[in-house]
């Protein structure tokens, strides 16, 4: 039996309008739902109140082990807030102009030609936004197209704001558009590094990053989900260029799910990110798995992103290639299978049933290789009956 065996996790979440508290009691939904799953005992306790990152205990125990966690999640909740806390007007010109730098830094240009699906999802809310202004434009010309007197403009022009602001934007909402928009904003922060404020954000998170592996354990196991990969890969990066050395002595993986590492690092300006990439990658202390879905749009989907960064010399992260609807009922797939971001949040959510990937197993399950290797004879006599 592993017995009172402790683990130490740092978690970086996506790009979600989820502090660190909402992330922690997702959290927590979900290990319940993996307990049920895989008939284990789970606990996630209650976090430390004013600290940033947001730390709680998990134990866990099942036949034969016996696991402590202690779990750091690094939100950027703080980032997205700002960017979504100015008017809808300013919102919707910063999202244009980051577009406008993505596709000048050659961003889009890559995204078609690693990954065709996350192109389109990154034209897809400016398309939408575009697809609002030539509604309310067409709204805005009636009276010229029935060529009535000029001052017929007054209740057309004001009809057509009316039909933007008060009918476009919230069914744009619904897709996410505007939060889209910040998500765009935040991939050039990334990748130019030329905001100060989230370069000081990033030290911050570098600093407690170094102060949470200061913690003994077992096994170390830095996940990172979409967006939260650029965050983990500049706060480890940073620490390596600080200290090449911190890892030495830790069993440490790194687990990026859905990773949007190349949304920000195939900019052209993107050379610090691109450089630490491949320090994580030389690492020797350092097991990356890159975890990837097939009905996941919004990530590089069997692209090795060390490579793409710049680094075919070096160690390549083991992709390790998951289904969804594995993972769920089939009548729960077939509901979220057509909402793309629903998709994309599944890799940090809870199971309907026994599949080879669980989130729950691999930050506070048995140490074992693959996250769920300890339920693997199970998952086999699943597979055989589906």
């Amino acid at each position: 039996m592993q017995a009172n065996s402790k683990r130490v996790v740092l978690h970086f979440p996506g790009f979600e309008p989820l502090d660190g508290a909402a992330h922690r009691a997702r959290y927590a939904r979900s290990a319940k739902q993996s307990a049920a799953v895989w008939n284990f005992d789970v606990s996630v306790g209650d976090a430390a109140e004013g600290s940033y990152p947001l730390s709680f205990a998990v134990a866990a125990s099942g036949d034969g082990w016996d696991m402590r966690s202690r779990f750091h999640m690094f939100d950027h909740d703080v980032l997205l807030r700002r960017l979504r806390s100015k008017s809808v007007s300013g919102q919707i010109i910063a999202g244009f102009l980051s577009a406008a730098r993505i596709i000048a830094d050659g961003g889009m240009l890559g995204y078609f030609r690693y990954a065709w699906r996350f192109g389109l999802f990154f034209l897809f809310p400016f398309l939408m936004m575009m697809l609002g202004f030539s509604l309310s434009a067409t709204i805005a010309v009636i009276p010229l197209d029935l060529e009535l007197a000029p001052l017929h403009l007054l209740w057309s022009l004001a009809l057509a704001l009316g039909f933007f602001v008060f009918a476009f934007l919230p069914a744009a909402e619904r897709f996410y558009t505007l939060h889209l928009f910040a998500d765009w904003e935040m991939a050039v922060a990334m990748g130019r590094m030329d905001r100060a404020d989230f370069n000081e954000w990033l030290d911050e998170c570098a600093a407690a990053a170094r102060t949470a592996l200061g913690e003994a354990a077992d096994e170390y196991v830095i996940s990172s989900h979409s967006m939260g990969s650029n965050v983990a890969a500049h706060v480890i990066g940073m620490l390596l260029e600080r200290d090449p050395g911190i890892f030495d002595g830790k069993r440490v993986i790194f687990a990026t799910l859905g990773s949007a590492i190349l949304q920000c690092a195939l900019l052209r300006p993107a050379h610090q990110l691109r450089s630490r990439v491949g320090l994580i990658a030389r690492c020797p202390n350092i097991e990356w798995r890159d975890i990837h879905c097939l009905t996941d749009a919004i990530h590089f989907y069997k692209v090795r992103v060390v490579e793409a960064c710049g680094h075919p010399d070096a160690p390549q992260p083991e992709i390790v290639f998951i289904r969804v609807k594995q993972m769920l009922t089939s009548e729960h797939y077939k509901k979220i299978k057509k909402d793309l971001l629903r998709v994309h949040r599944q890799y940090v959510l809870g199971p309907d049933i026994r599949a080879p990937f669980d989130f729950t197993l691999l930050t506070a399950g048995p140490l074992r290789r693959v996250p769920a290797d300890c339920y693997r004879p199970e998952i086999e006599k699943t597979m055989e009956l589906s």
